[in-house]
């Protein structure tokens, strides 16, 4: 055969054949608007099993009505209550990975096909994933919906939607070595779930926590994987967690309790999504995760949410319901979740983010969202009802209609009352807010402040200083570099007698951040920090109590607790705590301090006369640059710092030269320098 009759021949073969290359097919074509599916099992048998695999092939036609075959993959049924329904959801395993849902989308070998056989309207899992994205979850499970041919047989509208598995556009975390070596790095990640159904071998694919039995299945790494050294790592972990959420003597406390192990930003957003859904079974099957070499856990991705929004006859109308109260889970997550209230920093947290969401609109979004998703599923939800019935209960549908549009107008309807409801509902879960103890009458301080110097206040046992931690402006002793602001502090007497302590590189008041009712004798070792300054505030009032001529403790107005050098650690770094104030305050070094002198105020931009030497410094904001002009520049021998906010060193440059800030982002820095003796500073807007 000639090269020209063999390239004839293949083009015509193409024009029948199914190809990758999605070329015409007659015999798989669309039956609505929405893309078909067609799986043929080898044997011609019906999937029967959620637990094995049976070959398969399959044909996919998108909206242009080319054909994508899969000549080989397998399938079986998924679900725990809906593989027991009449429409059956499958799983499905390619032998290779493959991206089946295009750009944005996983590649890999496992996905989902969901029936939604209990929600009549067929969105309420969309609509949940178009909810996480809304409120910022990291991965929201995929809604392709298609039609469904098996075997020959149409079985209705179905959702392509990702199996929940540690990959890229999915549960985004680091893989981890397999198999392991002695170098490999079993910090993360990890994906867990606590599983209600509790699908899991204990001590092999999960474990139960220490204080409320709760089940945890781990996910990743796979039953075939995981070793005993991550298995052991990750449940260790967990109930570090869990330890910390019971410990009532830690519980409320930011960097002792619980609140150093978790991703704040995710629970919220999970947990928020969780109750604008209503879905009973958030707190009873919980996906959370941990990646490597960070000690949080983060919450998500949503699952499983067809008898949400109402959807669920076991407790009827939750419209003006929190599923914190009503909620399946009561042993699993729902039990962290009611502990989670008893912190006023959650219930602040969810209060404060829950406005958020309403004030970027999340009501309008959703009613879009509904209409637009029925919108596409007009013709495949007929045609779906003409097979299965549209006024059959198939699950726990709470009311029966007789039309499409009355279950629409339904959900709707819930979207609409639940989330003002939600917004009354947070807000009457803040706590009160603690009555502070009642001051005493102006004192005569002992302690007489030069306000016109920063102090450099140092330990009375380590003479390490009082510094800042530039990553989370939180309180630490460090050695003494007198070239940092960070170690300087302007001392103001209050008309009550107490003292307003500020920072001189951030401009921000040494604050104690205690919470509750504390009193003088209550232990609960809250790191201090900085915050913005309002003298008014108790928390940012201190007492400073002589106990000789040079060593003072420092007393919190609010808290009564005194200032005190955690263990008395020497090290760089060691935290400076709000911790008891009793007769020990007079011996203990942990709770004294010395102040010395360490510069003296300037209040604008320096313009020093020395030996003929006049200088300032300028800074050029259309050239983004600094510099010093002076009678004599010769002079300008000196080296000149500049730090952002954070306390880091961003530039150095010599006086006589100049220092281009064109790369460094937006915000406000501090230039410093040494001249004649003394460490001079300023701030610049960039």
């Amino acid at each position: 055969m000639t090269r020209k009759i063999r390239i004839i021949a293949m083009l015509l073969s193409c024009l029948w054949a199914v190809t990758t290359n999605g070329q015409v097919d007659e015999s798989h074509v669309r039956l609505t608007n929405l893309p078909h599916v067609y799986i043929d099992t080898f044997t011609g048998n019906s999937i029967t099993s959620k637990n094995n695999y049976v070959l398969a092939r399959m044909w996919m036609v998108d909206e242009r009505d080319s054909v994508l075959f899969f000549d080989s993959l397998e399938i079986k049924g998924r679900g725990n209550s809906t593989w027991n329904l009449a429409k059956k959801p499958y799983k499905l395993k390619f032998h290779q990975k493959e991206k089946l849902l295009g750009k944005g989308y996983a590649k890999t070998k496992k996905w989902t096909l969901l029936a939604n056989h209990g929600d009549k309207t067929l969105i309420r899992n969309a609509l949940t994933s178009l909810l996480g994205e809304f409120v910022g979850l990291d991965f929201n499970p995929a809604a392709k919906f298609v039609d469904l041919t098996l075997n020959g047989n149409y079985v209705g509208n179905y959702q392509i939607s990702d199996h929940v598995d540690v990959r890229p556009h999915r549960v985004n975390v680091m893989e981890q070595d397999y198999p392991l070596t002695e170098t490999s790095n079993i910090t993360g990640g990890y994906l867990l779930e606590a599983d209600g159904f509790y699908d899991f071998t204990n001590g092999v694919t999960g474990f139960y926590t220490p204080n409320k039995n709760a089940p945890i299945r781990i996910h990743y790494p796979d039953e075939d994987e995981i070793d005993n050294s991550q298995y052991r790592y990750i449940r260790d972990a967990v109930y570090e967690l869990e330890n910390r959420l019971y410990d009532d003597a830690i519980f409320k406390d930011g960097t002792l309790g619980y609140r150093a192990l978790i991703d704040s930003t995710s629970l919220a957003n999970w947990y928020i999504a969780t109750e604008v859904s209503g879905n009973p079974d958030g707190f009873f099957s919980t996906y959370f995760y941990k990646d490597q070499d960070d000690d949080r856990f983060f919450w998500g991705p949503l699952w499983d949410y067809d008898i949400a929004y109402g959807n669920d006859n076991r407790i009827g109308d939750t419209s003006r319901k929190m599923m914190k109260d009503v909620g399946f889970g009561a042993s699993v997550m729902r039990t962290w979740v009611i502990r989670f209230w008893e912190d006023p920093w959650f219930a602040h947290l969810i209060n404060r983010r829950y406005q958020e969401i309403v004030d970027a609109g999340v009501e309008a979004y959703m009613l879009e969202k509904i209409d637009s998703l029925t919108t596409l599923l007009q013709r495949s939800q007929a045609k779906n009802f003409e097979l299965w019935g549209i006024n059959k209960r198939a699950l726990r549908e709470c009311v029966l209609y007789s039309t499409y549009d009355q279950y629409v107008s339904d959900l709707r309807s819930y979207v609409s009352k639940h989330i003002p409801y939600l917004q009354t509902a947070f807000a009457n879960l803040l706590p009160d807010e603690p009555t502070p103890p009642t001051p005493p009458g102006p004192k005569v301080p002992d302690f007489e402040a030069d306000t016109l110097v920063y102090y450099a206040i140092s330990n009375a046992g380590t003479g390490t200083f009082i510094d800042l931690n530039p990553e989370d402006y939180t309180i630490c002793g460090n050695a003494r570099d007198e070239e940092s602001m960070s170690q300087q502090w302007r001392v103001r007497p209050l008309a009550n007698g107490y003292m307003h302590i500020v920072n001189r590189m951030t401009g921000l008041a040494l604050n104690d951040p205690t919470q509750g009712n504390p009193t003088a004798t209550t232990l609960t070792g809250t790191r201090l920090n900085v915050t913005e300054p309002d003298s008014t505030d108790t928390r940012q009032q201190w007492d400073i109590v002589a106990q000789s001529d040079d060593r003072f403790n420092l007393i919190n107005h609010f808290s009564q607790h005194g200032a005190n050098l955690s263990g008395g650690g020497s090290a760089n770094g060691t935290r400076i705590v709000s911790y008891i104030s009793n007769e020990r305050n007079s011996t203990s070094n942990n709770r004294m301090w010395r102040f010395g002198i360490a510069d003296e105020v300037e209040d604008a931009i320096p313009s020093l006369t020395n030996d003929e030497l006049e200088y300032a410094l300028a800074y050029d904001p259309t050239g983004q640059r600094l510099h010093f002009g002076a009678n004599h520049p010769e002079k300008l021998t000196f080296k000149v710092n500049v730090y952002d906010q954070g306390g880091r060193l961003v530039r150095t440059f010599r006086a006589d030269d100049e220092c281009s800030t064109g790369s460094l982002p937006h915000g406000i820095y501090i230039v410093a320098w040494r001249a004649e003796g003394k460490l001079r500073s300023v701030k610049f807007a960039k």
